[in-house]
């Protein structure tokens, strides 16, 4: 008799900016929102919103809340802004993902969904670039 694995998984999506980190987890689907958190909302001074303490903290409530409406895995996917911005994410995505596994969350995968442009819009600062 084969035993049956009661994990319940969901998907924790990181955006992770040189501003802020915000973390959020959803049902497997994304379409059900179990938990939204962000660094900025953990520490007192807006500059501190991206640091790695904050997007600690942040995962850290996100998981807990996590916990307690019954998922125990995660996949995740990491998101800088993109597009004609950074392409990189900043520093509070990996301490984010490090708070998640040790608060007792199972990660999946991880994964990078930063938008790419595709020859779409122009990048900002004019025919001769930004000037100093």
């Amino acid at each position: 008799m084969v035993k049956k694995d009661a994990s319940k998984w969901g998907v924790a999506n990181i955006y992770a900016s040189y501003n802020n980190t915000f973390i959020h987890i959803t049902d497997i689907t994304g379409s059900e929102t179990i938990t939204k958190v962000s660094g900025g909302s953990q520490v007192k001074a807006d500059r501190l919103g991206a640091s790695p303490h904050a997007a600690m903290d942040a995962a850290k409530v996100a998981a807990e809340e996590a916990l307690n409406k019954g998922i125990t895995g995660v996949h995740i996917k990491v998101r800088a802004p993109g597009g004609i911005k950074q392409k990189n994410p900043g520093p509070g995505a990996q301490p984010a993902i490090r708070a998640l596994a040790r608060a007792g969350l199972k990660i999946g995968s991880i994964e990078d969904v930063t938008p790419i442009p595709h020859n779409g819009c122009k990048k900002r600062g004019g025919r001769r670039g930004r000037r100093m």
